[in-house]
């Protein structure tokens, strides 16, 4: 995280506080939130989820490195109210044992057509396969790049293509204008073949292909004392890499939480919907949210 001087984090509660109910700029439309509550002591810190095809189900990864089933409780016109837990399992290691220490800080996380889930580490930059959650662990070959990124911001955003091939970025690169490098898994090898432009102090912390083929980005900004920014951009695969940029939402500060997981699916009416959820940090003054919008275009 950056720190920001005193000047910008009055210009940014001077916004917040102009922006009042105005939410999120953008295509999309802000449909609700609902906090996630569960008595588990293990329940918390949550950085990536994926939404079942009905808008039920789910999966969530925590990074203390868990992942949890669950449901949520949704009324006639499929909007939230409500949240539950149905289970959680702990990520293990190659040999089958729970992973411990630095090689907890479970980030990304995708889930393969098969049904088993890709997750990617930032404190040992890494990126697994798990069969299932409960199961050993398939380690993918790490990237030599991945051995020089900075242990507090490497690799949060996972996502798998349409081409079935893996796709992550480091929260944030080494200088603050430099643009998101971006790392394919394909073939049973990584490359680096293109970058995703970068402005300001955005940090990628989520992404996910919706089912229009095209790849979302969840950014994050953070503003000290007066709380988080989140802003999601839909970028269109080409060979060439990633075009088409459109932002669909950018948040006004304190709209949300620490929003750091996205998944992206289309619901009954045909829209496209951004499933969004909050890491609390396991801290009793955040929470646990999800929150939803909606994108016609």
């Amino acid at each position: 995280m950056f720190r920001r001087s005193c000047r910008q984090i009055t210009l940014a509660l001077m916004w917040a506080l102009a922006a009042g109910a105005a939410g999120a700029q953008g295509l999309a439309e802000y449909l609700g939130s609902v906090t996630w509550a569960d008595a588990d002591p293990a329940f918390g810190g949550f950085s990536g989820i994926e939404v079942a095809a009905d808008g039920l189900e789910f999966l969530a990864l925590s990074d203390r490195a868990t992942v949890w089933r669950g449901r949520i409780l949704r009324d006639a016109d499929g909007r939230m109210t409500g949240a539950m837990a149905l289970g959680h399992d702990a990520l293990r290691d190659a040999d089958g044992k729970l992973l411990t220490g630095y090689l907890t800080d479970a980030e990304g996380l995708a889930t393969a057509p098969d049904g088993g889930i890709y997750v990617s580490f930032e404190g040992l930059a890494r990126v697994v396969h798990y069969p299932h959650p409960d199961a050993a662990s398939q380690p993918l070959p790490r990237a030599d790049a991945f051995r020089e990124m900075q242990s507090n911001a490497s690799l949060e955003a996972l996502a798998i293509g349409p081409d079935g091939a893996l796709y992550t970025m480091p929260e944030r690169p080494g200088v603050l204008a430099a643009r998101f490098p971006v790392y394919r898994y394909r073939d049973g090898a990584w490359g680096q073949p293109f970058t995703v432009p970068r402005d300001g102090g955005w940090q990628a912390v989520g992404a996910d292909f919706g089912p229009d083929g095209r790849f979302y980005l969840l950014e994050r900004d953070y503003w000290g004392l007066v709380g988080f920014l989140s802003r999601v951009r839909r970028f269109d695969l080409t060979e060439a890499g990633f075009a088409g940029e459109t932002l669909l939402l950018q948040t006004r500060v304190r709209m949300h939480d620490n929003l750091e997981g996205i998944s992206v699916w289309r619901d009954g009416a045909g829209d496209i919907r951004l499933t969004l959820i909050a890491d609390n940090n396991f801290r009793l003054f955040q929470s646990n949210e999800i929150a939803e919008y909606r994108v016609k275009d």
